[in-house]
């Protein structure tokens, strides 16, 4: 893959200011405070907010508390979906801290589903990884690891460490030189203004003529919407990371940079923002 190391740390390092703050409703012995936590977009709600529970439980009779579950305006926030997504989709237009609503009870079974451990988390990012590596290799590079391997992947994401997951990740991002990229690109793009929960195709990052695709090219062929017209106004933002890249880009780029952690390229198309 082509060596721009820093975009790759900036993305891993990327955190959202959030303030957690416990709902109204919830039985406590003495008032909550709010908690405070520098959020990783690369991760997962479930996997950094022990701090969050422990905090809140702390003014919780035993007896009151059962599974925790997060909402932002009334959204329940699923915990499978990457933090840095679910922030691009729901809240990039709110001003920071990014307030989330702690509940204890009454968990959305329609809306979310349950983690009961670590390892729930583990078994959806593992089979992320082997999902987009079927797509980019047929399997072939994932399957070549060893379990050792695999375990390194989630272990650098667990505990943060950028060397760690990017010591086996840089294997899953390779190519043969002769195909100018990937079989196909590991993407899935989400709308809040449709029910579909989001789209995914196959799509290629080099045309049949050897031209590379780009960000315009795959948004215009699987979710025309998300692209103004020439002669009209701008209607929707296309965001990655907190950022809107160029159409120009190639997608070939963005697969090997601007990917999270499970490999998958999370492109949210919000409308935008009227100031």
């Amino acid at each position: 893959m082509t060596d721009d190391k820093d975009v790759l740390r900036d993305v891993w390092f990327g955190r959202i200011p959030t303030c957690f703050t416990l709902y109204q409703d919830e039985i406590t012995e003495r008032e909550a405070e709010p908690y405070y936590l520098l959020l990783p977009r690369v991760s997962y709600l479930t996997l950094v907010t022990d701090k969050v529970k422990k905090h809140f439980q702390k003014v919780m009779r035993q007896e009151d508390i059962s599974e925790m579950w997060f909402e932002y305006e009334g959204t329940p926030l699923k915990w499978h979906y990457p933090i840095g997504l679910l922030f691009d989709l729901l809240a990039s237009s709110s001003a920071l801290p990014w307030n989330i609503i702690v509940h204890f009870k009454s968990f959305p079974e329609k809306d979310l589903l349950h983690c009961p451990s670590k390892d729930a988390i583990e078994a959806h990012f593992m089979s992320c990884i082997k999902e987009a590596d079927a797509l980019k290799h047929k399997s072939q590079v994932i399957n070549e690891m060893q379990k050792k391997d695999h375990k390194q992947l989630w272990m650098g994401l667990q505990n943060d460490r950028f060397d760690q997951f990017w010591a086996i990740n840089r294997k899953l991002m390779e190519y043969p030189a002769e195909e100018n990229g990937f079989r196909y690109i590991p993407f899935r793009i989400y709308q809040t203004t449709t029910e579909r929960p989001f789209i995914q195709k196959l799509f290629r990052p080099v045309a049949v003529d050897g031209q590379l695709q780009t960000l315009g090219d795959l948004l215009r062929e699987v979710c025309p919407s998300a692209v103004a017209p020439e002669d009209g106004e701008k209607k929707n933002q296309v965001m990655i990371h907190g950022i809107e890249p160029m159409l120009e880009t190639p997608l070939q780029w963005l697969s090997e940079h601007l990917s999270y952690p499970d490999n998958f390229l999370h492109i949210s198309v919000i409308p935008q923002p009227t100031d």
